[in-house]
């Protein structure tokens, strides 16, 4: 037990260093990926599957006429919404029936109808039957007819540029799929052809805000130069459509988002050679929840989808463990001490507590400080990698910002605990439970000047 502890305890402070000095700009081939000379413009589909999205989808069509990337279409798959979706989108797209000829290599429910955009060029609108989010985006995908495949949810919006940087990454034929960075949408103002920055908003935002920037820019950045990705966001993916199609699409699960990306690291096992990427400089703007009722759905959802690919690819990932990063961290980083660990932590405690252990108080006071030690080194060093790629807070946003760290220290890092907790539970007890995040029905202004959502 002894060991077994000291073993757990060791690997926790190991993998985050390891991580912020494998995410450290010094090692990262940026301006080689960011300066490739430019052959063409890769052709993208724009894919938003939308469910009942009558609160945001004014917002979601605004974003998309900002984007400064010709070579495109986007399609809206309504996936049998029941609220004023389709409504809205005939509106304010003005729709009209067209038809288009697909590939029928993938499944989904039944379509009703397609539409083009009479107001904008190369806008679609798929009407279907629900079948939720994966069926949504494999009739996406059959209808689409580029070479390259962007998902979106239906509140997220892309930076300006985002496409043209994304252009530039695929100009390596060995690149078949991509993450970009992800922010919440609420912790950003658009204003005078700049992003600003702001923590004026609820504790709950300001956390994710802080959360995100942990997440990517150290995590997502290290996983990705150690070939190791096991999940490309589903709020913004880039993916090439061909072997989107070859590996079959999307599996009916609670997180297409880590199913699709671990399909794709199956297919490079099988073809060396082909990598997945994350960008940091390919920015998008998402709705995060706004109340800890809306959060605690989310992480819950989010941690028994993790689970579930971990019972479902565990075949794999035990047999490429040795040789395969992307195996070796999700089993040992992710899944041991992002999960098991939090238990076996939770009983040593009790443990101690329970049977009056000799210098338990000593014991307990080492281990909270080495923690809070630990996650303030990381914190700090994830301010200065997202000073790094321009995201900045000013004046009174630094206040925020530090009462925002000490907060996460002392209060947040605990109720993330409480979430894996529960969702891995929740898992085994209900798994298929969607837990759906109401939208805030806010209204984002992001056409007051095209520029002001251009990025790096």
């Amino acid at each position: 037990m002894q060991f077994v502890t000291i073993l757990i305890l060791f690997l926790c402070t190991f993998f985050p260093l390891l991580h912020m000095i494998n995410a450290l700009p010094i090692f990262f081939k940026r301006k080689k990926i960011i300066h490739n000379q430019v052959r063409k413009n890769k052709r993208i589909s724009i894919l938003i599957p939308c469910y009942n999205e009558e609160s945001i989808i004014e917002t979601a069509i605004k974003g998309m006429k900002i984007l400064d990337y010709s070579a495109k279409e986007v399609i809206y798959i309504n996936d049998g919404s029941q609220d004023n979706t389709m409504k809205i989108l005939h509106e304010l797209l003005r729709l009209v029936p067209e038809d288009r000829k697909i590939s029928n290599q993938l499944k989904s429910n039944e379509i009703k109808n397609f539409y083009k955009s009479t107001v904008f060029p190369n806008v679609y609108v798929i009407d279907k039957l629900n079948g939720g989010k994966h069926d949504a985006l494999n009739a996406g995908i059959m209808y689409s007819k580029n070479e390259l495949v962007v998902t979106l949810d239906a509140d997220s919006i892309l930076a300006e540029n985002a496409l043209q940087v994304l252009n530039e990454v695929f100009q390596d034929d060995n690149v078949i799929a991509a993450g970009g960075m992800v922010h919440p949408l609420q912790g950003v103002r658009f204003k005078e052809k700049k992003v600003e920055r702001t923590l004026s908003v609820n504790h709950v935002i300001r956390f994710q805000v802080f959360e995100f920037i942990k997440g990517f820019y150290i995590n997502r950045v290290s996983l990705a130069k150690f070939d190791a990705l096991s999940v490309i966001s589903g709020a913004f993916g880039v993916f090439n459509r061909e072997i989107l199609l070859k590996v079959g699409g999307y599996r009916k699960t609670l997180g297409e988002d880590i199913d699709i990306t671990l399909k794709f690291q199956q297919y490079i096992l099988k073809n060396p050679g082909l990598r997945l990427v994350f960008v940091p400089n390919a920015v998008c703007y998402t709705e995060c929840p706004e109340t800890w009722k809306d959060l605690f759905k989310q992480r819950i959802r989010w941690q028994k989808a993790f689970i579930d690919c971990i019972v479902y690819y565990f075949p794999m990932l035990i047999k490429t463990f040795l040789f395969r990063t992307v195996s070796f961290f999700m089993l040992i980083d992710s899944f041991i001490l992002g999960t098991v660990a939090i238990y076996f932590t939770i009983f040593n405690l009790g443990y101690m507590f329970f049977t009056n252990l000799k210098h338990a108080q000593s014991l307990l006071l080492i281990y909270l400080l080495g923690v809070v030690s630990l996650n303030l080194i990381y914190s700090l060093f994830a301010m200065y990698l997202a000073r790094y790629y321009g995201v900045e807070f000013k004046g009174k946003e630094m206040i925020r910002l530090a009462i925002t760290i000490i907060l996460d220290l002392f209060v947040y890092r605990f109720v993330t605990l409480f979430f894996v907790l529960i969702g891995t539970v929740s898992y085994f007890i209900n798994r298929n439970d969607w837990n759906k995040v109401s939208r805030s029905g806010r209204v984002y202004d992001l056409e007051k000047d095209k520029g002001m959502v251009k990025v790096g």
